[in-house]
């Protein structure tokens, strides 16, 4: 069996919530607004991985993340992304970050499908995705902006897995591996 798996830093519930709040007033936008449980900085996305692999990608991650330390990642807006002239995505946008870029690469080079080094490395958390058609139906583009400043502390890296479930799609964590 497949299952698309990705490299994440989860939220506390109380961030989660916080972020759920912060949207309430866009709820009415053509948006698929990510559920609240499935909020997460990204890492890599890794795809379509056959379960026998997994193990092995669970071990690679463990050992990477305990050389690390644990950090605080700055968020300081919600806006639209990737850019606001054709926006496919509401982010909640982060500062770049020197640690979570050396740790974003040590665990591509782990799991070798690291392509090459990026100047900087800069943390968003995908709070919707645009439904474009009726995005592009309304009379006026809406503006999605706030200022909103976010102090996350990464204190593990998780090997997520994404599953269609009844209403949508479920994230859930395979293993949870700590920073030092």
């Amino acid at each position: 069996m497949q299952r698309k798996i990705f490299i994440s830093i989860n939220l506390s519930p109380r961030t989660k919530k916080s972020l759920t709040r912060a949207i309430s007033n866009w709820q009415d936008l053509p948006v698929k607004w990510v559920k609240e449980p499935n909020l997460h900085v990204t890492l890599s996305f890794l795809g379509h991985v056959n379960d026998s692999v997994i193990p092995e990608i669970c071990k690679k991650v463990r050992e990477t993340a305990a050389g690390h330390e644990m950090m605080d990642l700055e968020f300081t807006r919600i806006e639209l992304a990737p850019t606001k002239d054709d926006p496919r995505m509401v982010w909640l946008l982060g500062e770049p970050s020197e640690e979570l870029k050396i740790l974003h690469e040590k665990i591509e080079q782990a799991l070798n499908i690291f392509v090459t080094s990026k100047k900087t490395f800069r943390p968003h958390i995908t709070l919707g995705k645009i439904r474009q058609k009726k995005w592009h139906s309304l009379p006026e583009a809406p503006v999605i902006e706030k200022v909103f400043p976010l102090l996350v502390t990464a204190e593990s890296v998780d090997v997520m897995a994404s599953e269609f479930e009844g209403d949508g799609i479920e994230y859930t964590t395979i293993e949870s591996c700590p920073l030092k």
